[in-house]
């Protein structure tokens, strides 16, 4: 015998106890079956906050990705909202070195990773350019910590320049000094100017196969690179602002010539169309990687699907206990 309670369109089934009539008066009986339905009170109160919670979690995640959708939009500047993520994120390691993880650690620039060369740029005209949706959600309310904001801002990015839907999960801690920095980027974080032995030193501690790091680098469709920032100098793709596989397609279509910048970075340019290759790039056109690099250049869906595998996973190393809601 079941005892069914609704709440507008679900239903629950509760188990009906059995329990002693007491022979004295009815009151005792009703007292009996007040006790027994108490706990499926209770129990629908709990799923009913439960519900309600998840859907203000929904409704407030919406409203960040709209914020950040429209100031996208306003400013242009999903690439490197794509590269502070990765940067943050890409800390990590298991090998040689151990630690990192996405901690928004950047925010210090009086040491630690917020001074890395590697992250010129991000302190400053990331960080800006990110500043109303970090003041709103972040600063005023707390709803939301730097990682996890930095993170939704980068797959927001993704999404909104053509590319693949990435799920994000939430719960990053954020460095509460520059001292929760790891100790360096060497070993860490990848170099423009170095081949495929470099890349495998890098990728592989953390995780990551051949096919993962072309995927990784799969990024590189959108964005260009800045003198003043990293010392190579030029875009990738013909169309910077548009999350696709041209990265691929155009490294194997093209001719490229080497040069070296104005700040003295090896790199390779196109004579027609005046976009780049790093010499990083360039080296996944060696076996075992090129297979990948074909195989996305003429399969776009297979490129989203192995780049949103890879990206998770990039987003998500070094942390634990990461929930889908806020």
């Amino acid at each position: 015998m079941y005892f069914v309670f609704s709440v507008k369109s679900e239903s629950v089934h509760l188990p009906c106890l059995a329990f002693i009539r007491l022979p004295e008066t009815p009151r005792s009986e009703m007292a009996c079956l007040a006790c027994l339905l108490w706990p499926a009170h209770l129990f629908m109160r709990d799923r009913r906050k439960g519900i309600n919670a998840l859907k203000a979690s929904v409704k407030m995640i919406e409203e960040i990705k709209a914020d950040i959708r429209a100031l996208i939009e306003e400013k242009k500047c999903g690439p490197i909202f794509i590269r502070l993520s990765w940067h943050d994120a890409g800390v990590y390691s298991s090998g040689k070195l151990t630690g990192g993880c996405p901690n928004a650690a950047m925010r210090f620039t009086d040491a630690g990773e917020g001074t890395f060369g590697a992250n010129a740029g991000l302190p400053t005209v990331a960080l800006d350019l990110l500043r109303p949706v970090t003041d709103k959600y972040v600063t005023t309310s707390g709803i939301i910590s730097n990682a996890d904001l930095w993170t939704i801002a980068a797959n927001v990015a993704i999404e909104s320049m053509g590319g693949p839907v990435v799920p994000t999960r939430f719960g990053r801690i954020d460095a509460s000094s520059s001292s929760e920095s790891v100790e360096s980027q060497v070993g860490r974080l990848p170099d423009g100017d170095k081949g495929v032995d470099h890349l495998r030193e890098i990728f592989h501690p953390k995780g990551f196969s051949d096919g993962d790091i072309v995927a990784l680098s799969g990024a590189h469709t959108v964005g260009r690179c800045h003198a003043d920032r990293s010392g190579f100098d030029g875009p990738w793709t013909e169309s910077p602002l548009k999350f696709d596989n041209s990265y691929f397609v155009e490294m194997l279509a093209k001719e490229y010539d080497p040069e070296t910048t104005a700040r003295g970075c090896p790199q390779n340019r196109c004579p027609r169309t005046g976009t780049v290759m790093l010499v990083s790039d360039l080296a996944l056109l060696d076996p075992p990687f090129r297979e990948y690099v074909e195989l996305y250049a003429k399969d776009q869906g297979a490129f989203f699907k192995d780049f949103v595998n890879a990206w998770v996973k990039l987003q998500e190393n070094g942390c634990a206990d990461l929930r889908d809601t806020l």
